[in-house]
């Protein structure tokens, strides 16, 4: 495979929420979690491969900077695990599991904000590797899953469960996708951007912290989580717009409460992520229905979850809560309708520029090829 080879991956935004490793060094979770996977179109990570026997070493840029390998154990993991499965498709002794590996990968939105980047990035390596090395029928996900835990999840489109499993080796910790993203294409996701810019506390320390001291973790892994993956799996299924946000909202407080529980606490929500769960509420008892749904991940940027048909009046009114000052490009990705009319709901405006800007999005598929090639032919960047 002495060629590049391109794929890109989608982002995965979960419902319910991963938090918490029963095997730190396997990447297993205490409980199952269920996601929606994002249009590749408006956020992706973008990866090009290319195996020689000539190079030296493997190296990896990423977003433009080389990567330490030597640090980085996931990393190390990732590679063994495709090496491993290359001797084991064609041959302990075969001369391509020996090659060296150039990858470059870019992410087109922020990394290491709270937006779900570690997930898309080891996802699409892991499916580039596999693709250049002709490994897609394999259990990626189980090879992804020890990247980047919810990157298990960004292998599928639409709405995708990974489940915790039993097994102490992780033989049944796997990603399984509930229906895909043609089932509820009326589904559309806002990305409201607080910050940008990394987060103080990583996800992997602040589980780890969680684990150490969380009393409410506990409770919520054995008695919350089994019972709200039933219920959203058949909300999903009937498309009950109103169930699906009950539950996912509840989950995304009971995380972060979670988050506050731990000691010392975990906090990544800010001021601005309290106010948009306030307009959320505010805006659907307005209504006098739950049009509306917000999760949180870890970070503050908020998640929405809305119907094509109640967007544009919706969209009108965040625009109006949330003022900006830089209209022209607040709003992105797909073309949304919206006016300037005043909505008479009576909900406070906040001063400008708290949102840095909107993304909308909708659901999408998993990772695919690609031809805009991040290498050049010698395996550099281009």
């Amino acid at each position: 495979m002495d060629q590049v080879v391109t794929c890109v991956a989608p982002v995965n935004i979960a419902a319910i929420k991963y938090w918490g490793k029963r095997n730190e060094n396997l990447i297993l979770p205490l409980n199952d979690s269920l996601s929606l996977t994002l249009d590749c179109e408006q956020m992706h990570a973008r990866t090009s491969v290319m195996a020689s026997p000539t190079f030296q070493d493997d190296i990896v840029w990423l977003n433009g900077h080389v990567m330490s390998i030597e640090t980085n154990v996931r990393l190390q993991k990732c590679f063994k695990l495709i090496r491993d499965l290359v001797k084991k498709k064609k041959g302990i002794n075969c001369n391509e599991a020996k090659w060296k590996i150039r990858i470059c990968s870019k992410n087109n939105f922020p990394t290491a904000a709270g937006l779900a980047s570690s997930a898309a990035g080891y996802a699409c390596l892991i499916y580039t590797l596999a693709t250049a090395f002709d490994l897609t029928d394999e259990d990626l996900p189980s090879i992804a899953r020890q990247g980047s835990g919810s990157a298990c999840r960004s292998l599928f489109g639409g709405f995708v469960q990974w489940q915790a499993g039993i097994d102490e080796f992780g033989t049944d910790s796997t990603a399984v996708q509930i229906v895909p993203e043609t089932h509820w294409p009326e589904m559309r996701i806002l990305i409201l951007v607080v910050n940008d810019s990394m987060k103080k506390t990583s996800s992997t320390s602040g589980m780890k912290q969680s684990v150490e001291s969380s009393e409410l973790l506990k409770y919520r892994v054995d008695k919350c989580v089994p019972q709200r993956i039933e219920l959203i799996i058949q909300a999903i299924k009937d498309k009950n717009f109103e169930k699906f946000a009950e539950i996912t909202m509840r989950d995304s407080n009971q995380f972060h409460a979670v988050c506050l529980d731990t000691y010392p606490p975990c906090v990544y929500l800010n001021q601005v992520s309290h106010k948009i769960i306030q307009f959320i509420h505010d805006y659907n008892e307005a209504i006098g229905q739950t049009k509306v749904a917000y999760t949180f991940d870890a970070g503050p940027n908020a998640f929405i979850f809305i119907e094509e048909k109640d967007l544009s009046f919706f969209l009108s009114e965040l625009i109006q809560v949330f003022p900006s000052d830089q209209p022209n490009s607040y709003v992105r990705g797909i073309s949304t309708t919206h006016t300037n009319t005043k909505y008479p709901f009576g909900l406070t405006q906040n001063e400008k520029g708290l949102l840095k800007y909107i993304m909308v999005t909708k659901l999408g598929d998993g990772p695919k090829c690609d031809d805009n090639h991040l290498l050049d032919i010698d395996g550099n960047p281009s």
